[in-house]
């Protein structure tokens, strides 16, 4: 059996506050399961990490104190993984594989994340060469963890059934987040992409649009082209305002809330190909032709036309070869290199 487990560096985590000590397969001769507290887990994704690690980090360890962690829809996490000393159980750190369950309270664990919990038990007894005894949180320090339900689980043997990996959480689940809770994951809509890490000036134009509509308390230094947890935090303000909740208001645009915010839906743009350079041949003194005619639609487009009076025609004038100057000298070129007559680098950066 093939066990899928999500790295550290895949979910995000930080470098360690002082690498915990390196311990031996060898010395491993107990898996410990435990639960997060009392209190029921509700993220999902990435942001269940996350928030682990902000919490033990804030304890003073140097990240998360686990090997492991399990989702209820059975991802398995890295956490200090299977040759770092843990920091979840004391005097049984280093004897201990320590294997939380992401829930708390009275929640039941999925099928799936017992099963994930058996496998990586099954994985664990292949690695250390042994069978491991199975404790819960209780057997090795007085707490209430991991609760009655997986206690009784693990009292029983840790039956489980078939194991079937999850697909990774990451980029593409809602409720994938970073440790502020906002929702870190993308969509696509009408070819553009918003959400966590998207970028471009579509990403701007909502930013500058909830700035508009007064949505703007998590920016410090104003909405820009890259996707930020501050755009999250603040369209799921404008989401809330809207009447929306849950998942519907994680601060990831859907089509709806988008047109409400935009008043349309943006739409990507294909670029079209550069067309070929024709040859210098085609322009210059007594030359008339279609490409006369391009260079010089191009030309208004990017803003160097302010020489023509009548606008860009077929037939090479004056004004053709003074605004290709403009365009030339505005690349930082000289001399015969800014001579307004368009070579193949002056076309391409022109048509680009």
């Amino acid at each position: 059996m093939t066990i899928k487990i999500i790295s550290r560096a895949t979910w995000g985590a930080k470098p360690w506050n002082g690498a915990p000590a390196t311990v031996s397969l060898s010395k491993r001769t107990e898996f410990f399961v435990h639960y997060d507290g009392g209190t029921p887990i509700t993220r999902t994704g990435y942001a269940i990490m996350r928030a682990i690690e902000a919490g033990h980090i804030n304890q003073g360890w140097s990240g998360v104190g686990y090997n492991f962690v399990i989702d209820q829809a059975g991802n398995i996490y890295e956490g200090r993984g299977w040759t770092l000393q843990g920091a979840h159980c004391p005097n049984h750190n280093i004897s201990g594989i320590g294997v939380q369950i992401a829930i708390g309270g009275d929640q039941a664990p999925s099928a799936k994340a017992l099963a994930a919990c058996r496998a990586l038990y099954e994985e664990a007894c292949r690695k250390t060469g042994r069978t491991l005894a199975k404790r819960g949180h209780r057997d090795g320090f007085a707490t209430a963890c991991p609760g009655t339900r997986l206690y009784t689980w693990v009292q029983a043997g840790m039956p489980a059934g078939d194991y079937d990996a999850a697909p990774d959480p990451g980029g593409s689940l809602p409720g994938s987040g970073s440790s502020s809770g906002a929702a870190r994951y993308q969509v696509t809509i009408n070819g553009l992409a918003y959400g966590y890490g998207a970028k471009g000036t579509q990403v701007t134009k909502v930013g500058q649009a909830l700035v508009r509509k007064g949505f703007s308390r998590h920016y410090t230094s104003g909405p820009g082209p890259t996707w930020t947890d501050a755009d999250t935090l603040n369209y799921q303000d404008f989401q809330e305002s809207l009447g929306y909740s849950g998942t519907a208001a994680d601060g990831v645009p859907g089509k709806t809330s988008l047109k409400k915010l935009l008043g349309t839906l943006p739409s990507k743009v294909t670029a079209k190909p550069t067309p070929p350079f024709p040859g210098r041949g085609k322009f210059g003194p007594g030359k008339s032709n279609a490409s006369v005619t391009l260079l010089g639609q191009q030309l208004v487009r990017k803003g160097f036309g302010r020489f023509y009076t009548q606008g860009p025609g077929p037939r090479w004038s004056d004004a053709d070869r003074k605004n290709v100057e403009a365009f030339q000298r505005a690349q930082g070129w000289t001399g015969s290199d800014a001579d307004g007559i368009p070579g193949p680098e002056t076309w391409k950066r022109l048509f680009a």
